[in-house]
């Protein structure tokens, strides 16, 4: 498709939203109900084609990740909707007399979204809904490594949707770097932090706003007051499930250098409590990111790392990749240097509070940040000393599932945020409003007039009074 052709489809976009450009609750609301009825509709037709991507897939993984996910955003939207659309008063200063002051939302127009393929339902469609909750038409470019699902996505789409309201267009690196320079009135991107800065440079020559959700690696802290075991449990879970190519996954785990022993056997026993079946361990999403597996773990052991597996294969199925834990890893393996991805959890041995606010605090800012433990002190020197985008204790991944916590990272791990009323706001403007209103019901002493030119005694005199 040609970039004048993505011209064209676009002017037919804003031309229908010209047209409506400040839509009700009751359509905005319908649109989303639309989305909701398609997954609903289609739920084991979605997960056949999820599985057929990622070679293993568990559907109750993508009813978890992916379905409920699109559900809640939509359960939410119906609830709240109503209040975030009201405008809000502000109050005004005194000098300005009976004057009024308020904010309104109102839409932006088109919204383009660029979506990843590790959950391409998700992803695809948690920004929709609040593109649609804020009064916007939507045009979705879903990656091309999860080809059958988006294609599939783009088919339901195109059966529940008109493509004024909601424009699919698949297809390869080119198509999306023609979507990515087109003029949205926003344009949000989730994915990796190298095509990021692609899409911000594209957006940039429009002065396109733009939303980054992007990753990085995400530490996963266990203090010493922490209980091994538990923590093992749940840190195996957020590692593993989908494979590992989460964006929040846990990157790399930080413990007490008495406690490494201990706690590589517990995450043996989770993982092989909750990952030994084959069918519930989710593949990569093709052979390229396979291969990336393989050879983070090789250059690791290379450079003089330790590779533990996590799970034991049973005898009759071999799988194509072994989730392991890495220890004694040097900084300039290429597994300190980029984000995981993966099954591959490496751990590092630091055992005092400060050594570690200072290595998460020399690295990149990351998407998410974990931390087990049961001392209120050291939790709160964490959160106090640390930047991330979001925070769970005594778990992973949760923060991610409340609608009223904002989702976002922060510098080179993303830039704004969604879900809930943070997804309403940012594919919203605030309009600022104020009526003028006179003082004292006194004409003269309306708004400006007293500060007008020629510069007198009365502007003195309101100069002193201001003050």
């Amino acid at each position: 498709m040609s970039i004048n052709r993505f011209t064209l489809q676009l002017d037919e976009i804003k031309a229908a939203y010209a047209a409506e450009p400040n839509p009700t609750l009751e359509v905005r609301l319908e649109r989303i109900g639309r989305i909701e009825r398609m997954i609903s509709a289609n739920e084991e037709k979605i997960c056949k084609v999820l599985t057929a991507d990622f070679g293993t897939r568990h559907v109750v993984e993508s009813r978890l990740l992916e379905f409920q996910m699109v559900y809640q955003a939509c359960k939410h939207a119906r609830k709240h909707l109503k209040e975030w659309m009201k405008p809000e008063l502000v109050p005004t200063p005194g000098f300005l007399g009976s004057s009024h002051a308020w904010t309104q939302m109102q839409s932006m127009g088109v919204v383009g979204i660029m979506s990843p393929w590790n959950y391409p339902v998700q992803l695809a469609l948690v920004p929709a809904i609040a593109a649609f909750a804020a009064g916007n038409r939507v045009w979705l470019k879903p990656s091309e490594r999860s080809s059958r699902t988006s294609g599939f996505l783009a088919t339901l789409i195109q059966e529940y949707f008109h493509p004024s309201e909601f424009c699919v267009t698949t297809g390869g690196t080119e198509v999306a770097e023609s979507f990515a320079a087109l003029p949205f009135d926003h344009l949000f991107f989730t994915g990796s932090a190298g095509i990021g800065k692609k899409v911000m440079r594209a957006a940039a020559e429009h002065l396109t706003p733009i939303t980054l959700e992007l990753g990085g690696k995400s530490p996963v802290i266990v203090d010493s007051s922490a209980k091994l075991k538990d923590a093992a449990v749940s840190i195996i879970y957020g590692k593993l499930v989908n494979g590992g190519q989460t964006c929040i996954a846990p990157d790399y785990a930080v413990v007490r250098a008495s406690d490494c022993n201990t706690f590589v056997q517990e995450l043996r026993n989770a993982a092989q409590e909750q990952f030994s079946n084959p069918e519930e361990l989710t593949g990569a999403i093709d052979e390229h990111q396979l291969a990336r597996w393989h050879q983070l773990v090789q250059d690791a052991v290379d450079r003089g790392a330790q590779a533990i597996p996590l799970i034991t294969p049973s005898k009759n199925t071999a799988p194509s990749f072994t989730p392991v834990a890495l220890l004694n890893t040097p900084e300039d393996a290429l597994i300190m240097k980029e984000e995981v991805f993966g099954p591959i959890l490496p751990i590092l041995a630091i055992s005092d509070i400060d050594s570690v606010i200072r290595y998460i605090n020399e690295r990149p800012k990351p998407l998410a940040l974990y931390w087990f433990g049961k001392d209120k002190k050291v939790m709160q020197r964490i959160l106090n000393e640390t930047r991330s985008g979001g925070v769970t204790i005594n778990d992973t991944l949760l923060h991610a599932a409340v609608e009223d916590l904002p989702f976002g990272g922060i510098g080179p791990s993303g830039m704004g945020a969604y879900h809930g009323k943070a997804g309403f706001d940012a594919f919203s403007h605030r309009k600022s409003v104020l009526q003028v209103g006179s003082f004292f019901g006194l004409s003269s002493l309306r708004g400006t007039k007293l500060a007008r030119p020629p510069y007198g005694k009365n502007v003195q005199r309101l100069l002193r009074w201001l003050r």
